[in-house]
């Protein structure tokens, strides 16, 4: 991540882990804006962002979040998720969204309220 749209602009952060959900600000070019789930903003390259949706269990939760196997208050509970469990995001229904978590066979249903890259009430398939 640099401080501007351009190579010729310091390095501001380096993101070790892939997969990190980013929120996409702003758009110069092949320079992306990004904003990341601490608030972190700044550029990088198109090239190095993907179009997988991905999210995190919310980092401000103080309780772990229930991963469900429907996608309802009621629906059998699959695993129990600490906040910043990083999910592969498959469909939100603009409630709940079905995910998969990263690098575990734990799929299910999380509310769409207990994730960081979502946007409240969107919908996607």
């Amino acid at each position: 991540m640099r401080v501007g749209p351009s190579t010729n602009y310091a390095t501001k952060w380096i993101y070790i882990k892939p997969g990190l959900p980013m929120e996409i600000i702003n758009e110069y070019g092949h320079w992306r804006q990004v904003r990341d789930d601490t608030g972190v903003t700044g550029w990088m390259h198109s090239a190095l962002l993907s179009g997988a949706r991905m999210a995190v269990v919310a980092p401000w939760l103080t309780k772990n979040a229930m991963l469900r196997m429907d996608p309802e208050a009621t629906g059998a509970v699959v695993a129990e998720l600490q906040p910043r469990v990083l999910l592969s995001l498959h469909s939100c229904s603009g409630s709940w969204c079905r995910v998969s978590v990263k690098g575990h066979s734990a799929r299910g249903y999380i509310r769409q309220s207990k994730l960081w890259g979502a946007y409240p009430g969107e919908i996607f398939q």
